[in-house]
């Protein structure tokens, strides 16, 4: 018996026709008391990918099932998801997953697959759910020929992997303006339970985050990984229809040479592997976020966080540059590989994108705020066109607040103006909403339509509890005015990794704000930035020194100490102390 594990999607397809429906009323108590199996294929020269839904017409069905069939010819699966699949010769079996073990009556469960064949592909006659047939209209064969309609994209020669052109089955174009707007968004099971097992936990845990897709293992699922969850994308999505959710959340986040400017959050592929990342990574996103089953669904995509942004101020002349990103600016992998994914996740019917787009404490001079929101734009066009981008997000995973209440850019101290202090820096922003909205203007004036909208990542920026600042200083010293008046209280407004004092934000909510489309939590809380330390693992994630409570900084960060929390774990993995010190310190406070 030759097991295919299965939570994972590779592959769109040359053709769609329905293969097989069937139905068939049992008298078993012990089996499927009726059901119905719709069977369709998309097919070319040598392979197939399969998606079955089968639906219980009888009594519901609790603790366990499972599909069987047996193929005619000499199909063979390679891969598969939503179910785990076994093969032993032309028998297959595919066993329901973990997360999805009961049917109700007029309930579907829905799994798919890849495989191999030659000669014909003749559909399976005969379905069986838990040992009850379901029988009813005899399948179809599917065509030996070519397609009367051709594939998007039809390959010049015979594929030796499937083809990549998506589902087209949701048309673009029906897309609202803003997906958060009226939604329920989807509460990922994993991290839920997490936050639940903390004292406390229960007070936030119903919020909705952002599902991290930081390496190909994720798409499919993991198991026994230290970080994120086990859940693959295809789980996730069935489970936002489970939940009645309006939108989910991604984050699509394994660039070749990732964050070429912070070793805790490096992937798995290197500089060179834009092929890899569009076969292996991309395109299997876009088939899974393609199926017609999730139509309903709002997939809201955010892009490659970090990527651009660093193209602009860690090259060569910045003084922050390294030699990866001096080597991803030169070889184009950041800007082909967004575009790619702006590409092929854009052209989804039910799909947002939207672009990462750095914080204030980054971009927020004049030296960086143009050149990054052109080279945004440059990109976009680089994918077909600018409206495979809904918007924009700010301050993913990072801690700068919204607002600071207590002064502004434009604060005299002493006939002073705030930009010279020391905190500040010149920088022409204070806060994350000025900046978003300021930032969203100029992306317009670069070409952008004026449907954007913005996303700020409110999930760790609250900075409340006892160190929070009540008033406006009344210090006549510039400096002193903005330390003791500022509620962002890290040493550095460039210091990112698991900060000390830091608390939660503004909960999750639609159009908090003009031009801004929402708040979001899409670094999910208690998830980390990083290890204090090496930690070996096998997800190509790194130790950056920015991680360590010890380290003494750099250019970057003005040479102060790094401000991180001490024992993190690499990041995504769960860390139970920043997930206390966050709620303790969450700003609005927690009832």
């Amino acid at each position: 018996m030759r097991p295919v594990l299965i939570r994972g999607l590779i592959a769109g397809a040359a053709t769609t026709l329905v293969a097989g429906l069937g139905i068939f009323a049992a008298t078993s108590a012990s089996a499927a008391a009726g059901c119905r199996v719709d069977y369709s294929v998309n097919q070319w020269n040598t392979g197939f990918t399969a998606n079955v839904t089968v639906t219980n017409l009888g009594d519901p069905i609790s603790g366990g099932w499972n599909v069987t069939w047996t193929f005619p010819g000499n199909q063979t699966v390679t891969q598969g998801w939503s179910a785990t699949i076994t093969q032993s010769g032309a028998n297959v079996t595919a066993t329901n997953p973990s997360w999805s073990t009961s049917i109700g009556t007029n309930g579907t469960a829905n799994f798919g697959f890849n495989a191999n064949y030659s000669g014909t592909n003749t559909a399976p006659a005969t379905f069986k759910l838990n040992g009850t047939a379901c029988t009813g209209t005899a399948p179809t064969t599917p065509p030996t020929t070519s397609p009367t309609t051709p594939p998007t994209t039809p390959p010049t020669t015979p594929p030796t992997t499937p083809p990549t052109t998506p589902p087209t089955s949701n048309p673009p174009g029906n897309k609202v303006d803003n997906p958060y707007a009226g939604a329920k968004g989807y509460v990922n099971p994993e991290w839920k339970a997490k936050a639940d097992a903390e004292p406390g936990g229960s007070r936030v845990s119903n919020n909705p985050t952002a599902v991290w897709l930081d390496r190909i293992a994720a798409i499919a699922g993991t198991t026994g990984s230290s970080s994120n969850g086990s859940m693959g994308l295809a789980a996730h999505l069935d489970a936002a229809l489970a939940q009645g959710a309006g939108y989910i959340q991604l984050v699509i986040y394994d660039l070749p040479g990732r964050d070429c400017a912070a070793l805790s959050s490096n992937g798995e592929l290197g500089p060179n592997d834009l092929p890899r990342y569009k076969s292996e990574y991309i395109d299997p996103i876009a088939a899974i976020e393609g199926n017609a089953k999730y139509a309903s669904l709002r997939i809201i995509n955010v892009v490659e966080l970090d990527s651009l942004p660093n193209l602009v101020t860690n090259t060569s002349g910045q003084a922050g540059a390294t030699a990866m990103c001096d080597t991803m600016k030169a070889n184009g992998g950041y800007v082909n590989g967004i575009a790619y994914a702006l590409q092929k996740l854009g052209a989804i019917g039910n799909v947002y994108n939207y672009l990462d787009a750095a914080h204030h404490g980054w971009i927020g001079w004049s030296s960086n705020f143009k050149p990054t929101a052109d080279l945004l734009y440059q990109t976009a066009v680089a994918s077909g066109s600018v409206n495979n981008v809904t918007g924009f997000i700010t301050d993913t995973a990072n801690y700068s607040p919204v607002t600071e209440p207590y002064f502004n850019i434009n604060t005299t101290v002493n006939g002073t103006s705030v930009r010279q202090s020391k905190w500040v820096d010149w920088n022409d922003y204070v806060d994350e909403l000025t900046f978003a909205q300021a930032f969203r203007n100029q992306l317009i004036s670069d070409g952008f339509p004026a449907s954007i909208g913005m996303l700020i990542d409110t999930s760790r920026d609250g900075w409340g509890g006892p160190n929070r600042p009540t008033k406006a200083s009344t210090s006549t010293d510039v400096n002193t005015f903005v330390n003791e008046s500022r509620i962002d209280r890290r040493i550095h407004a460039g210091n990112w990794c698991n900060q000390s004092g830091a608390g939660l934000g503004e909960r999750p909510k639609a159009a908090p704000a003009a031009g801004i489309d929402a708040y979001v939590w899409v670094k999910p809380p208690g998830e980390s930035d990083g290890s204090s330390s090496l930690i070996p693992n096998n997800e190509g994630k790194g130790f950056d020194q920015m991680c360590d409570p010890t380290y003494t900084g750099n250019a970057r960060n003005g040479n102060s100490m790094s401000g991180a929390l001490p024992n993190a774990p690499i990041s995504g993995a769960w860390f139970s102390a920043q997930f206390q010190q966050l709620m303790a310190n969450a700003y609005p406070p927690l009832s």
